[in-house]
């Protein structure tokens, strides 16, 4: 809201001119014409990367769900791309031009609507980790089930989650105005006498359910469901769908995480203000100092860098997005498709060789045996050899036949005891 800390709660008189350096002591040392430079400077580079990066993911997302790969986390994944998308198109550029002068020159419409935008798509962010966490760990705890989504279905999910973040931040376009300042004019957040005890309730409230209870929820299922990840046995028939969801947790996980890290100094100066702003209204002098402007510059950056972190993390860790742009820059670049690898199977059989062979123990087979190890070492490194993954599948669901049968001796043993 106001000119650096973006949302500064300000109460009739108690605005604070950020760029009043020679004021503050501890401030004389910093140049305002070279922050005024550099800030928007940096803005500029994370605008233009996040929006390219955004871009290309969401770009894979939508080439994938009409190829029929439609569901519910990669829609979410879609809505949260969706939601850096417009930090960046419509908040930071606006913030870059606020930030480069003296006074604020972008109109009544702006200031009323650049905070309460920007706290909306935050607010949609975290709401959007929360649902994601809840939907992984349901992948994860049965990941062989198939699932039958119609696309209603999942707009409906992003539709409400808008919802409730364009709702619970109606106070910051309610109370933002303009006020006339020691420079000039100053958008910043007034809240008028009889609105005092609903914001005194609400700054509290705010934070809370917005970033507490939300990235809580979130790290408590995807640990739940790493864990979830980490008990399933190696034996399972489809391990493909196995690493697939280990994979899918850790990229999620990481999303999160990397939300809840750069977010929280902007939290820290979101609550600090406050707090002296109900110190102005109750007519108390303060004991604390404003918070320090290199805190409130640190704090703003690192916010509008997690919308360009978190298409990276998805861009870097899901193979699945990895293809997709290797796909998508030969179509830029007009390049062929290479031809596909030639696989593993019968005409050329993958065996591992072990230089000492293990003597056999007692009530396993040698190929049993062996397999499980090609398995558990196939599981570590994230392939599946198909020779592995077909003897399972014919062990487990018994479609072997009789002269392909690489464990006859146990049908034999079944057929005497019956």
């Amino acid at each position: 809201m106001d000119k650096l800390s973006g949302n500064n709660a300000t109460v009739v008189n108690s605005s604070l001119d950020k760029w009043q350096f020679n004021e503050r002591g501890s401030y004389q040392h910093l140049d305002p014409g070279e922050l005024r430079v550099l800030v928007p400077a940096i803005l500029g580079v994370i605008c233009v990367l996040g929006v390219a990066c955004n871009l290309t993911a969401m770009v894979i997302l939508f080439s994938n769900a009409h190829k029929g790969k439609l569901s519910l986390i990669n829609s979410l994944i879609f809505n949260l791309m969706f939601a850096d998308g417009l930090v960046l198109a419509f908040t930071v550029p606006f913030r870059a031009a606020s930030y480069s002068k003296a006074s604020w020159s972008l109109g009544w419409v702006v200031c009323k609507t650049a905070d309460w935008f920007f706290q909306s798509c935050m607010a949609a962010k975290s709401f959007t980790v929360a649902v994601m966490a809840k939907s992984c760990y349901r992948y994860v705890s049965n990941p062989t089930k198939q699932v039958s989504i119609h696309l209603g279905s999942i707009l409906v999910v992003p539709f409400f989650i808008w919802l409730c973040a364009c709702s619970v931040t109606i106070p910051h376009w309610l109370f933002a105005k303009l006020q006339r300042g020691i420079r000039g004019l100053v958008c910043v957040l007034a809240v008028p006498p009889e609105a005092r005890d609903f914001m005194s309730v609400y700054v509290k409230a705010y934070p809370l359910g917005v970033y507490c209870a939300p990235l809580s929820f979130a790290l408590i299922y995807f640990w739940r469901a790493y864990g979830q990840c980490q008990r399933r046995s190696s034996k399972s028939q489809n391990l493909r769908t196995q690493i697939r969801s280990r994979k899918l947790t850790l990229m999620l996980f990481s999303l999160t995480v990397a939300m809840a890290i750069l977010w929280l100094p902007q939290w820290v100066v979101w609550v600090w203000e406050r707090h002296l702003a109900e110190k102005d209204i109750g007519g108390a002098r303060p004991f604390i100092s404003p918070p320090p402007l290199l805190l409130t510059l640190c704090a703003q950056l690192l916010t509008f860098s997690l919308s360009l972190v978190n298409p990276l993390i998805v861009l870097s860790l899901s193979e699945e997005f990895r293809e997709g742009y290797r796909g998508l820059w030969r179509r830029l670049t007009l390049r062929k498709q290479p031809p596909p690898k030639p696989k593993p199977g019968p005409h050329n059989p993958t065996t591992l060789k072990s230089p000492c062979p293990r003597p056999e123990t007692s009530g396993q087979p040698r190929e049993e045996r062996s397999l499980q190890e090609v398995d558990t070492a196939s599981l570590k490194d994230g392939i599946v050899l198909p020779d592995v993954e077909q003897f399972w599948n014919e062990r487990e669901t018994g479609s072997h036949t009789d002269e392909n049968d690489p464990v006859p001796w146990e049908h034999q043993n079944k057929e005497e005891k019956k």
